[in-house]
């Protein structure tokens, strides 16, 4: 960032006041932050004072810091760091700030720089010999789409050619600035295409001038020109589908006996459950029940029932 200081002592008037009534507003301004953060004012009221005067003043920045009891060297810190805040004289008609940075840049803001050397003062910051217009190059504006612009005072200009420009400077230069309508300068709708509307093509509905009777009438008459949509119900000629089968059918299916029906257990063989497999055990040995009672069993053929191999009692 460039160094900014104050204009020279020369030019700078001996004393700074509101008029009655930016003074009444200055007051209202104040009161809108609360008791003790006064300073937080200090932004909008120098700004008040900049369209008062066109300028900055030492003066001004004063009287403001005496306003809301601010130490002058932090009005003044505020003052120099920002850019919006002109600290010299410029033009009294039309300070024209061309934006320079890469969208404009692309578009032509370099043409429009150039006019602004030969209409107005080769250098920024300079007046012209009557004093009545200035010009700085500044960075991005927020106007990309309508590349190239330039602002005057509050009001954006876009769209530009130098000729159209050299118009506008003109008019300015004239006292005749407020006849020239600010935004776009070619055949558009703010940032909408260059090249005419591409979706909203109704005019009347992008601007709202068209009459609720009309979009009612409207609204209408497309419901009664669209079919009624049957996207959702098949066509098939399936039997599960048939309009005319009713469904749950009044019909009840036989039960087949299904409820009469009796599980009965087998029999058990007790005897052929306590001996198991041979070759599982490699013999069959009779077991006892949960009761103490041994199952009724035939000793395997080549042994003695009761006896072991040993000849003791099993």
């Amino acid at each position: 960032m460039s160094v900014r200081r104050l204009a020279d002592a020369s030019v700078q008037p001996e004393g700074f006041a509101f008029s009655r009534g930016n003074a009444a507003w200055a007051k209202q301004a104040i009161k809108k932050y609360p008791r003790g953060r006064e300073h937080s004012a200090v932004i909008p009221l120098l700004m008040r004072a900049q369209e008062q005067e066109g300028w900055v003043t030492k003066s001004a920045i004063e009287h403001v810091a005496d306003m809301i009891g601010m130490p002058y060297i932090r009005a003044l810190e505020v003052a120099t760091f920002y850019t919006q805040f002109q600290l010299a004289p410029v033009g009294t008609r039309a300070h024209v700030q061309v934006c320079g940075t890469t969208p404009c840049m692309l578009r032509g803001s370099e043409e429009l720089i150039e006019l602004c050397k030969t209409k107005i003062h080769p250098e920024q910051f300079h007046t012209n010999a009557s004093g009545t217009l200035s010009w700085e190059e500044v960075e991005c504006q927020g106007a990309c789409v309508n590349a190239p612009m330039v602002m005057i005072f509050k009001d954006a200009y876009e769209d530009l050619t130098p000729e159209r420009l050299e118009e506008i400077i003109d008019a300015f230069d004239a006292g005749k600035g407020d006849t020239v309508k600010p935004g776009p300068q070619i055949e558009r709708i703010y940032s909408a295409p260059a090249s005419g509307l591409t979706s909203l093509t109704d005019e009347a509905a992008v601007t709202g001038k068209e009459q609720k009777s009309s979009r009612k009438a409207a609204h209408k008459s497309d419901a009664e020109s669209v079919a009624p949509s049957r996207a959702a119900k098949p066509r098939t000629s399936a039997i599960e589908t048939d309009p005319t089968i009713k469904s749950p059918s009044p019909e009840k299916a036989p039960r087949n006996g299904e409820g009469s029906a009796e599980s009965i257990a087998p029999a058990i063989d007790q005897d052929a459950a306590d001996r198991a497999e041979p070759t599982v055990e490699g013999d069959a040995h009779q077991r006892k029940h949960a009761d103490g009672k041994a199952g009724a069993s035939a000793a395997p053929k080549g042994r003695k029932s009761g006896k072991n191999d040993k000849g003791g009692a099993a």
